[in-house]
């Protein structure tokens, strides 16, 4: 006797394709197999489910109506024992959200969500670049990257890597204004400024001990981690930018490190997720992705 999940399937079979030959090549088993199943399904239900005859069969109408129950209670039961490759795919589709500073987010972040994106194309990824701290409720964020130190203590934090701070210039710049060679030497150095949007000031710059100054008179002002990065290459005037768009231009001979012995303490970067609690699995495959990515050397 077949169990009566199996009833079930094969006689679905044979409602969908209007015959039990149809059903037993959908199926794999013989024709035989399948006139048996029902024969059992009939005993078990004490109706008649096709109507027969030499050349054809023909669904009672208790018959269509027990098919459109057996369709979706076989439907659920597959589902909850689909192949884990199956269920995988499932779970990686959807939606995930992401906040991040506009330099390190287009340098670091971008490359791990398009391969991401090129190796799961279910996945739908929302990438906002913004130096400002997203506000994660109303903007619905997944995923966060910032660095400094986490504001939230409810935020699950991963801290991935150290960024530090280099001031730097070009060498036609020390050349023609020269070193400084002391915090307060900056004052009669043209430098640039970085503007805090929430104040519309200028961030200090950070030095060892928990010394900061402010640059008395930039030569160049700008919100944008970028933009202030390309003033300084310019030549325009020193700046203190991160280690991530420095380093290739220091190791270039592009820019010159100075006052290395005043540099602060590096800050953490760090990745967040908002939510506590059960993670979706395609979250958790771009978390992980980045805590990869952003962790390497």
């Amino acid at each position: 006797m077949l169990n009566r999940l199996e009833m079930l399937r094969v006689f679905c079979a044979a409602a969908d394709a209007g015959s039990f030959k149809g059903a037993a090549m959908r199926l794999g088993i013989s024709p035989q197999a399948v006139t048996r199943a029902i024969h059992e399904l009939e005993a078990l239900q004490g109706e008649l489910l096709f109507h027969r005859n030499t050349r054809r069969i023909q669904i009672t109408a208790f018959g269509e109506a027990l098919a459109a129950r057996a369709r979706a209670c076989v439907g659920e039961l597959d589902a909850l024992f689909a192949s884990g490759k199956d269920q995988e795919q499932n779970e990686l589709a959807g939606v995930v959200r992401l906040t991040a500073p506009s330099s390190i987010g287009r340098l670091r972040v971008l490359p791990v969500l398009t391969a991401l994106g090129s190796a799961h194309p279910q996945l739908q990824l929302d990438l906002r670049l913004n130096d400002q701290i997203a506000d994660v409720v109303d903007e619905r964020i997944d995923i966060g990257l910032r660095i400094g130190f986490p504001r939230d203590n409810r935020f699950v934090v991963r801290a991935v890597a150290k960024v530090h701070f280099r001031v730097v210039g070009t060498p036609a710049l020390i050349a023609r204004v020269g070193l400084p060679a002391s915090i307060g030497e900056l004052d009669r150095v043209p430098t640039t400024g970085m503007v805090d949007r929430n104040t519309g000031r200028a961030w200090p710059w950070l030095f060892a001990d928990g010394e900061h100054a402010a640059p008395a008179q930039p030569a160049f002002m700008c919100d944008d981690a970028d933009a202030e990065a390309a003033a300084v290459l310019a030549g325009i005037a020193f700046g203190q930018i991160p280690d991530f768009l420095a380093d290739q231009h220091i190791a270039a001979g592009r820019l010159v490190p100075v006052l290395q012995d005043l540099a602060p303490d590096p800050w953490d970067l760090y990745l967040y997720r908002p939510q506590r609690g059960p993670v979706p699995a395609r979250i958790r495959l771009v978390f992980d992705a980045l805590v990869s990515a952003l962790s390497a050397p």
